[in-house]
């Protein structure tokens, strides 16, 4: 290497390896003002305590001073607890909250479905879910969806990693940031020792509940926006309406419901295509949902020949965080095989809408009760 060449090398390192001394306080507490909930109740004012927890390698960018604070009373598989088993270059803000992310996709796919589960996080968003019979098969479907974008990632479990997911892991040709699950065999955590910059962490029992006071938060200038979390209420055929000339397979519901989920935890605008077990494209965060789409496809069939392990579009299930505020959406879904969606309605062309699908053959699944007469649930997120 050059000289030039080794002083670019030493500043990379350097940069995104250097941890940032922080000095925020050890405690924050925000008072939260609870409205009645029938006539002639009084407002309830309660303080919410947040205590650090842990000083963070740096914040979204190099330099910048980061840490965790945990809600006092907060406890089970969120980022009230974890343990880190391999501190390799130290946990950084964007790599939390990649945890944080994963573990809730992890969590209620398990809680839906009952089966191993695998998320790879890049950035707060899903690169690729999986779902099978065992960790080793729910990381390679999770993994294939889109190995580009997973250079870099959280992949979270919902199950024991063992020793021939961990050999997949420590692969040269891979580089993941953090491993987060919630047991580790001893045969796999000696195997993860091996690549030195990863960071090993353990999360709380998946069975167990999540508790915190249910309110998100976001940081605006001048001010704190605080919503109720959002939780899905589509877990199961029940909660879906068929309202096509073609009804969905059993197949089609099942990936329905799967690929819901997952876009409930995508930025939106989300589009995500996929079948029962595993997601095969993933579009967000456009202005745009005709943009979103065409991302989810253009991932799921390989970025046009770039990506050769990709599961293509044809014979998948796309789900749409919202309703499709044109026809554009549902007649690229039909040119590229996909056979059913799943959405809200909501739209002034949610007829035209339906009357394509109609004719192009496609199932679609509205994310209402059956004989309800809303519009159904949406599922943006804008972390």
């Amino acid at each position: 290497m050059t000289e030039a060449g080794s002083q670019l090398d030493k500043s990379r390192k350097d940069q995104y390896r250097q941890k940032i001394t922080e000095n925020f306080p050890d405690l924050i507490i925000l008072q939260e003002i609870h409205l009645p909930k029938k006539e002639g109740e009084k407002a309830k004012i309660s303080y919410g305590r947040f205590d650090k927890r842990l000083s963070l390698r740096y914040g979204q960018n190099p330099g910048a001073p980061a840490a965790l604070y945990v809600e006092d009373g907060a406890s089970g598989p969120n980022m009230s607890y974890f343990e880190v088993l391999k501190e390799g270059k130290g946990l950084g803000y964007i790599n939390v909250g990649d945890m944080d992310l994963g573990q809730r996709i992890v969590k209620k796919l398990h809680g839906v479905f009952s089966k191993p589960v695998c998320a790879v996080i890049k950035h707060e968003i899903p690169s690729g879910v999986g779902m099978g019979d065992n960790a080793i098969d729910a990381f390679n479907k999770a993994w294939y969806c889109d190995s580009l974008s997973a250079f870099g990632s959280v992949d979270a479990f919902s199950c024991e990693v063992d020793a021939d997911v961990a050999k997949l892991l420590v692969e040269p040709s891979r580089n993941i940031e953090v491993v987060y699950a919630p047991a580790f065999t001893p045969e796999a955590l000696e195997i993860l020792q091996k690549r030195e910059p990863m960071r090993v962490v353990k999360m709380a029992e998946i069975s167990l509940p999540a508790m915190d006071n249910g309110l998100e938060y976001k940081r605006v200038a001048g001010g704190l926006l605080i919503e109720n979390r959002y939780d899905t209420k589509i877990t199961s055929p029940n909660n879906i309406d068929c309202i096509s000339d073609r009804k969905a397979t059993a197949d089609e519901v099942a990936a329905a419901i799967f690929n819901w989920i997952v876009a409930g935890f995508t930025r939106s605008n989300a589009v995500v295509i996929g079948t029962k077990e595993k997601t095969h494209g993933v579009g967000s965060g456009q202005m745009s949902r005709i943009d979103s789409a065409h991302m989810a496809i253009y991932k799921a069939n390989g970025r046009n020949g770039m990506v050769k392990d990709s599961y293509g579009a044809r014979g998948s299930v796309m789900a749409s965080d919202a309703y499709m505020p044109e026809t554009d959406v549902v007649n690229r879904a039909a040119d590229e095989g996909i056979t059913a969606i799943v959405y809200p309605l909501g739209s002034n062309k949610d007829k035209d809408v339906l009357d394509v699908a109609n004719k192009k053959g496609l199932a679609m699944l509205i994310t209402r009760t059956l004989g309800d007469t809303a519009g159904g649930e949406r599922c943006f997120l804008h972390r």
